[in-house]
């Protein structure tokens, strides 16, 4: 028999087979026969079933880290707007060049714990934590 695969489907068969070190013909072997046989599909449905339930409750935990930050920048921004005092007309240029440069160091400080990883929320629950086991509350 003869069969021709996808060149991008043909590699992860082959990669598929160099892990499990047995030969290209037997992993088609076993996925043919997985499919027809039906016999897995009870656990994949359970499996998959699974991998959704965690998915959505990753999307949820998201979505709920998503709504604290927006929350806590909208707060910050109508403190911050309160405390701004009005700039003088003949002020505006530097003010601006300034307000410039604070902006470009704080997309540094940003881009550079993003690429460490640091997040506040992760931080945060990392505090939260550390006061409740050492009881002194939030």
């Amino acid at each position: 028999m003869n069969v021709y695969f996808e060149p991008g489907l043909l590699k992860q068969v082959e990669a598929l087979a160099e892990r499990r070190k047995v030969s290209k013909s037997a992993v088609i072997e076993a996925a043919v026969l997985s499919l027809v046989s039906g016999e897995d599909d009870g656990r994949r449905d359970a499996a998959l079933s699974k991998r959704l339930d965690r998915l959505g409750r990753r999307i949820d935990d998201v979505d709920e880290a998503v709504a604290v930050l927006g929350e806590a920048f909208a707060l910050y921004t109508r403190a911050w707007m309160r405390h701004q005092l009005p700039i003088p007309a003949n002020e505006n240029e530097a003010a601006r060049d300034r307000a410039a440069d604070m902006y470009a160091q704080f997309n540094e400080v940003l881009v550079r714990r993003l690429a460490r990883g640091q997040r506040f929320l992760n931080e945060r629950v990392r505090d939260v934590a550390g006061r409740k086991e050492a009881g002194t509350g939030s």
